[in-house]
């Protein structure tokens, strides 16, 4: 496990700004929820009715005055861009990183083979991941009773597993990405965030464009298709599916790849 806190000690300080950042935000959205009560009927009606607009981000679904309806809105976006965002620029480093710093020639030079150094950097990416999105899900729970507001605990913790899980498929998706590649390149991870995100949004706006549910995370992390059908199977599984086969391209790639000193 030398590699695995190794890698936490050096990704702790970015850890911990992208988990207060997104839990803090996060926090502050619930706690704004009380001042708009009670106009939030008539906030809802007007969502609701904005077409095209509501539909992408499902304010047509989610009842918008409600504590879950607001959550889903406001605080699923923002775990829903913030963590993966994480994911990905951590995910990219992790290999390509050492090529690009120059630290290759460091590392490869210990008594341990690359699959395990590899697998190491693996579990540390899950496990960052993991932790930002307990401290996430605290802030998010520990807000809605602070404000004194009953949550459907059911469904709260049903959209956090499905975010949760489309991190880790991003996160390895962008391990499997920085194998391929030479140094870090934080423009290929955003963009892929962004892409991803943007597909989810377009099949909310056209039903003709289901069938490409199995390439977005965004679509079963959807908090307004979460809580009106829970977690759909088969996204999931394709998604864990995709991950997992990143994960392990990077774990074969690394393992036969010249590295550059």
């Amino acid at each position: 496990m030398t590699i695995v806190k190794k890698e936490l000690r050096t990704y702790l300080i970015s850890f911990l700004v992208w988990s207060a950042g997104v839990g803090g935000l996060m926090a502050m959205c619930v706690w704004m929820y009380p001042a708009f009560a009670g106009s939030m009927e008539d906030i809802s009606a007007l969502f609701a009715g904005m077409g095209d607009f509501s539909a992408a981000f499902g304010m047509d679904k989610l009842a918008f005055g409600s504590i879950m309806g607001f959550y889903g809105t406001e605080c699923g976006n923002i775990l829903g861009l913030g963590g993966a965002f994480f994911a990905a620029i951590t995910g990219m480093s992790l290999l390509a990183g050492e090529e690009g710093g120059h630290t290759a020639e460091f590392l490869l030079t210990h008594p341990l083979g690359r699959t395990r150094i590899a697998g190491e950097k693996l579990a540390a990416l899950a496990a960052m991941i993991l932790g930002l999105n307990l401290v996430c899900l605290a802030c998010g729970a520990g807000s809605i009773l602070g404000i004194g507001e009953e949550a459907e605990w059911g469904d709260l913790l049903r959209f956090h597993t499905a975010v949760l899980l489309m991190q880790l498929e991003i996160g390895g998706m962008c391990f499997g990405l920085s194998s391929l590649l030479r140094r870090s390149s934080f423009g290929l991870a955003l963009g892929l965030v962004v892409l991803l995100y943007a597909l989810g949004l377009f099949i909310n706006l056209d039903s003709g464009l289901e069938p490409l549910r199995f390439l977005t995370p965004y679509y079963y992390a959807d908090a307004a298709r979460v809580f009106d059908q829970g977690l759909e199977a088969g996204p999931v599984l394709a998604g864990c599916a995709l991950g997992l086969g990143s994960a392990a391209l990077g774990l074969r790639r690394y393992g036969g790849k010249d590295v550059a000193a």
